[in-house]
């Protein structure tokens, strides 16, 4: 793991030690409620700051204090270096991006070449260190499950950051986490369910018998079952990806929305998004689904509609049910959030036309949005846009310059 990722490429960017300097990276530090997303070690342990606090909790006081944008673009670009320097001791197909400042790497084959575990992970702590300047802590383990266990509730309070885990050291490992919350995978819903089952710490988990566990939990309780046991058999080179049930966009506007036209600009411009990754699968959808929530202002909550359509994904066909959708239940309330969701997802077979349609208008229609596709992915979405989305309202233009939500 790279140590407060967005924070220490900050620290790096302005010439400071990640571990000495006072910074935070924060989004909307201009509001009261804007969030850290990224705190060095100092701001943590000095003044209690970490991912998830907020603007009004930093002690502004303290001089020392550095408010950093967040720069995605930045991130992810030397994240790419990072990958980089990991293929140095393992192939691709060997190598798992579990998040921006997270991966597993399987190290079996590389032995030979570049020595033992303990040896190639320092290597890779020294590459990054003297090349990007950054911070590494590292996990290891028989399987994935132990090395992200030992880099959780180990690692990361480690001198040298690096802790080892291995299935013999289960009992003195795994069995002695006393908090549910701090293993992955175990989040504050099913904690809050083991412990109604009398299940507080990993032994007990552990010791609980696998029926009773897959009983009340299905699937979800023997996987708990088998990882409070330090079991694991999955393989980074084994990818499995999963067919999307289903596409969608949600959005939460920077303001209340009053007027209803500039609502369905919105509404427009993030069916054409979702529309082209239908395309871009060679999938179709006969379910369409919309969400509205409205003011917090307003005394109503907002709806939630969903129509069956005739299979496409086309933009120009989805655009029109989904505004009859909002036209349909719309209350003239305030609007803050869109949510658009297509369902029912097949494999697209072919064209499909009926008595009515003008055969040729169809088929043009479908190659200039395919046009459209590759010229928005190749120059991104200002490149070719339609003239609503300049209108008041419209916030395609702006999101498309952000990278994960925030500036890039």
């Amino acid at each position: 793991m790279l140590n407060r990722f967005f924070a220490s490429v900050e620290c790096v960017k302005r010439r400071l030690n990640p571990l000495e300097a006072y910074l935070v990276v924060m989004s909307n530090a201009e509001r009261a409620g804007g969030l850290v997303l990224a705190a060095t070690p100092k701001m943590k342990s000095v003044h209690h700051i970490k991912t998830g606090s907020r603007m009004y909790e930093l002690p502004t006081w303290d001089e020392r204090i550095i408010i950093a944008p967040p720069r995605m673009k930045l991130y992810l670009k030397v994240n790419a270096m990072i990958q980089a320097i990991f293929r140095r001791y393992a192939p691709a197909e060997f190598i798992h991006v579990y998040s921006i400042d997270e991966c597993f790497l399987d190290i079996t084959g590389s032995h030979l070449l570049f020595g033992s575990t303990d040896e190639i992970v320092r290597k890779i702590q020294r590459d990054i260190l003297e090349e990007l300047r950054l911070y590494v802590t590292v996990g290891i383990g028989d399987n994935p499950l132990l090395a992200k266990l030992a880099l959780d509730n180990v690692a990361k309070n480690r001198p040298d950051g690096i802790a080892e885990w291995r299935y013999e050291d289960v009992p003195e490992t795994i069995w002695k986490i006393k908090h549910l919350e701090d293993v992955c995978g175990i989040g504050h819903r099913t904690a809050a369910h083991l412990k109604r089952m009398g299940i507080f710490s990993m032994y007990q988990l552990s010791q609980t018998p696998l029926p009773v566990l897959k009983s009340a939990m299905g699937v979800i309780g023997e996987q708990l079952y088998y990882h409070a046991h330090g079991l694991d058999y999955s393989r980074l080179n084994e990818k499995y990806v999963p067919v999307n049930k289903s596409y969608g966009k949600s959005q939460i506007l920077e303001k209340d929305y009053h007027i209803p036209a500039e609502v369905e600009i919105v509404i427009r411009e993030m069916v054409e998004e979702v529309a082209m990754r239908l395309r871009q699968n060679h999938v179709d959808t006969s379910v369409i689904h919309l969400s509205i929530g409205y003011s917090k202002y307003s005394i109503k909550k907002g709806f939630s509609h969903q129509a069956k359509i005739p299979s496409t994904n086309s933009s120009h066909a989805l655009i029109p049910y989904f505004l009859e959708l909002f036209r349909r239940y719309d209350e003239r309330e305030p609007v803050r959030s869109i949510a658009i969701l297509c369902g029912k997802i097949t494999l697209k077979a072919g064209l499909q036309l009926n008595l009515f349609e003008d055969v040729n208008r169809t088929l043009n229609h479908e190659q200039l949005e395919v046009t459209v596709d590759k010229i928005r992915m190749r120059y991104g979405f200002k490149s070719l846009m339609h003239a609503s989305s300049l209108l008041t309202g419209a916030t395609g233009l702006k999101r498309s310059e952000m990278v994960g939500g925030h500036k890039g």
